[in-house]
């Protein structure tokens, strides 16, 4: 599997309006085959920033950065953006998708 996370910081004046500005892209993604999951996540502690949270498996991220849908979103995010953003990509994770934490069950 592939995880990758992204850090975005987005201009105050598109903060509020950001999953809407997002939805085409995500929707895309989430359609395409090979993604596990993508998602989006507002900060509590950080301003203005989301965070997007996705995996593939194994050899379906080139088929994604190579879609209408991802060319489309970074051609426009740059308007949106305040700071480059921020990535972690690691390949050869084990699993296919979220697992449950040992630690923590609902009472």
């Amino acid at each position: 599997m592939i995880f990758i996370a992204v850090k975005w910081t987005v201009k105050p004046e598109y903060a509020d309006r950001f999953p809407e500005l997002t939805k085409e892209f995500t929707a895309g993604t989430r359609s395409e085959p090979g993604n596990i999951f993508f998602e989006w996540n507002k900060s509590l502690d950080e301003e203005n920033t989301y965070t997007l949270v996705e995996a593939f498996q194994d050899g379906a991220a080139e088929a994604h950065v190579t879609s209408d849908h991802f060319k489309k979103f970074v051609a426009e995010a740059p308007d949106y953006v305040d700071t480059t953003p921020r990535i972690i990509s690691v390949q050869g994770v084990d699993g296919d998708g979220w697992g449950e934490m040992g630690e923590v069950k609902p009472r």
